[in-house]
């Protein structure tokens, strides 16, 4: 009887050998091409990752669209990795990848405006239209940039306001950047009456703009006759200056302009009503 049952635990356990062996040729090299597979596919994106950052960094690509670019490729590859190490050991992969791209699909539908934004980020932080501290005018509004982020851009406004406009809409319409060239032209319109001796006019507001420390003198100041009114002769007032300077160029050429005239006595024109009696 022990003879019986010790035969038969040996019989099952050549059995049980017999089909680990089995196991081991079917799925031993396709496991270890797995193993093979991954070490050399994760070498490879480690340095595919590793020279991707030193281009964006070579280029001045923003830390935030770098960081964010290099996570996205970072997980695509894994995925695709992954993928391959499935169909390595035998699993099929076609239903998985059609999972994958209806889920992807789903994802870009749901989210179509926030993609648009992010793509209108990313072109915006690639060709730098402008930068942070830019005095810009895009969609209707102005003022200084103050964050650049992948869905939005952060302006403060002159009246100190926070302004959030969708990277979509921006990368997409007209941007008036003040500050790229580095210097401004302030454009004023000053007029005198037609009594008054145009040349001398002249002379007087263009002495305000040289006189101001904060004109440039390249590009030149100009005061010139822009305009025969109604009931004006009128100037065209261009002093030049610095992005930083613009404001307070505008303000005090503004003011300058009616005290010089004031003291030449020369005359700023004004609206005059005329009353008509008629006698019955």
């Amino acid at each position: 009887m022990k003879t019986n049952e010790l035969e038969a635990a040996q019989n099952e356990a050549s059995i049980w050998m017999d089909k680990g062996i089995d196991f081991i040729g079917a799925y031993g090299p396709k496991v270890l091409g797995a193993i093979l597979i991954w070490i050399i596919g994760s070498w490879i994106i480690k340095k595919i990752l590793k020279q991707t950052n030193k281009v964006m960094e070579k280029r001045g690509y923003e830390k935030s669209l770098q960081k964010f670019l290099v996570n996205l490729l970072s997980w695509s590859l894994k995925v695709l990795l992954i993928v391959t190490l499935l169909g390595v050991l035998g699993v099929e992969t076609t239903s998985f990848a059609a999972i994958l791209a209806s889920a992807g699909l789903a994802v870009g539908l749901a989210l179509q405006g926030s993609l648009a934004n992010f793509a209108g980020g990313v072109l915006i932080m690639i060709f730098k239209p402008f930068k942070i501290g830019d005095l810009i005018e895009a969609q209707g509004e102005l003022g200084v940039v103050k964050e650049i982020e992948i869905f939005t851009t952060k302006l403060n406004s002159p009246e100190n306001k926070e302004i959030i406009i969708p990277n979509g809409t921006l990368s997409n319409g007209n941007i008036t950047n003040y500050t790229s060239e580095g210097t401004l032209r302030v454009n004023l319109t000053i007029g005198v009456g037609y009594d008054e001796d145009i040349k001398k006019a002249k002379a007087v507001l263009l002495k305000v703009l040289t006189d101001n420390p904060k004109v440039l003198k390249e590009p030149a100041p100009s005061v010139n006759v822009s305009e025969l009114a109604d009931s004006s002769v009128n100037f065209a007032v261009r002093p030049w200056s610095t992005t930083a300077d613009y404001w307070d160029v505008y303000f005090t050429t503004l003011e300058n302009c009616k005290l010089a005239l004031d003291e030449a006595g020369i005359e700023i024109p004004y609206p005059h009503s005329v009353e008509i009696q008629k006698n019955a």
